[in-house]
């Protein structure tokens, strides 16, 4: 299996280093920076591509990498060569771009699959095992916390590019609203505000979004660009009828659980601690890799994707507007 990885900034090394762990391998890259994109290539003896369409014709799979605005076109590209497409988070930049991504995937009888690597943070993962246990009772309220530093503001940075981006909403917060809906199901309606600060010393965006899901659960979903560098803070809190669940990266590498009881005589304890063997960039690329080969399933599909962008929307319409925003089913 020959994978062709389109993009060579941190998230396509960062892939590059999950191919390399599986038995496929790496064809090569397409980069808009190709000085720099050469030391990455030959670090996997695997050739630069002038373009995407002549990497195209000498892969099997397309590993997208590239900013948010280039998924579509990229996608429907691959799907019409017949290649497979892993694409990264979010799935596109607009609703219509990302359901016809997938009806042009299945269409060609490809697979699409969409990288949300949050669900294979071994935290995350267990936190998730968890309450499919009913360790805690069905999930009544969820508290979802992601916060690190501002993109530069270079005039070359897609990510400050809100046409391009979506801006903190959907870049960041969306891994947060996929994890909300994965625990709790599908959501009903996102009410959102969001604060931006004028300040060039102190350039950043804070945003808070209240999601309600079918299940009778509510989300507060809070994400921010607004750290000093190089923080990155993320935390949870899930609680139950029967117990809580909380994580803080900040603290601990542990979960703690904490059970509604009716006396104090036990103590409430971590949840036994998964030692961090590899990166989850690594072990979502294996899940990906087994799916391709072996046609597994993985914990997040195109359709998850999909929806996690249509939640994303939503807070983005809700800060502007000021109202709710009722989500429609989607097909």
């Amino acid at each position: 299996m020959k994978i062709g990885i389109v993009g060579t900034g941190f998230m396509g090394s960062i892939h590059a280093a999950g191919w390399a762990e599986t038995p496929a391998t790496i064809a090569g890259f397409v980069s808009k920076t190709p000085e720099q994109a050469q030391t990455l290539a030959n670090s996997y003896q695997a050739k630069l591509y002038p373009d995407f369409e002549t990497m195209l014709a000498e892969v099997d799979v397309v590993d997208i990498c590239a900013p948010t605005h280039l998924h579509y076109e990229m996608t429907l590209q691959a799907a019409a060569a017949g290649k497979a497409v892993i694409c990264e988070k979010p799935l596109a930049r607009t609703l219509a771009q990302g359901q016809e991504m997938i009806q042009a995937c299945r269409a060609a009888g490809v697979k699409l699959f969409v990288a949300h690597v949050v669900r294979f943070f071994p935290e995350y993962a267990q936190a998730k095992a968890a309450v499919e246990r009913g360790d805690i009772g069905q999930p009544a309220v969820i508290r979802l916390t992601r916060g690190t530093f501002s993109p530069k503001k270079a005039a070359d940075n897609w990510f400050v590019d809100f046409e391009k981006s979506g801006g903190m909403m959907l870049d960041l917060m969306i891994h947060d609203f996929d994890y909300a809906r994965w625990l709790a199901g599908e959501v009903e309606t996102v009410f959102a505000k969001k604060l931006s600060s004028t300040r060039p010393e102190a350039p950043g965006d804070y945003g808070l979004a209240i999601l309600t899901h079918r299940s009778g659960a509510i989300s507060h979903v809070e994400g921010s660009w607004a750290y000093p560098p190089p923080l990155f803070r993320t935390r949870f809190e899930i609680a139950g009828a029967d117990g809580l669940l909380q994580f803080d990266s900040g603290r601990t590498s542990a979960i703690g659980l904490h059970l509604h009881r009716q006396t104090d005589e036990a103590p409430d304890v971590p949840l036994p601690s998964s030692p961090l063997s590899e990166s989850p960039y690594t072990t979502e690329i294996k899940a990906f890799y087994q799916a391709l080969v072996a046609d597994t399933p993985v914990p997040v599909t195109a359709a998850d994707g999909l929806a996690a962008l249509q939640i994303a929307l939503a807070a983005i319409e809700s800060a502007q507007t000021g109202q709710v925003v009722k989500l429609t089913t989607l097909d």
